[in-house]
């Protein structure tokens, strides 16, 4: 069967530099074993990236011994839901890419959130460096 995004079409490809995923297949696939719900497709920015950090989920240090090279603004990454809710509560959620965004997550986040965070990827990523 086969995985929807929260649009009601087919789940897109959300990253493949780095390769995202809980099952690190490029998309925001979920399962039963994803207890996290890695299912928001977000196009990273240093003020999410440091929330994280101070959150206790650093997605910036790479860590080899994983196959993580570490995240840098720009990047595209399948963020917990979890997580995403909190930058967002605390006003520095990650834009979303919504073709990308698992429909699993409308069971945290409500789809109006995230379409007030939709982003379409822009070509000049220096932008999200701020």
């Amino acid at each position: 069967m086969t995985e929807r995004n929260v649009l009601g079409e087919e789940l897109e490809p959300c990253g493949t530099d780095p390769v995202t995923g809980f099952y690190r297949d490029g998309c925001c696939s979920t399962g039963p074993e994803d207890r996290g719900s890695h299912t928001i497709c977000a196009v990273v920015t240093a003020e999410f990236l440091n929330h994280q950090r101070r959150i206790g989920n650093d997605l910036a240090t790479p860590m080899p011994q994983y196959g993580f090279p570490g995240l840098t603004p720009g990047d595209r990454w399948c963020v917990t839901a979890v997580n995403w809710a909190r930058a967002y509560n605390d006003g520095v959620a990650a834009p979303v890419v919504l073709a990308s965004t698992n429909e699993a997550v409308l069971r945290i986040v409500p789809l109006e959130v995230l379409q007030e965070c939709a982003i379409d990827v822009p070509p000049d990523l220096s932008s999200l460096d701020a």
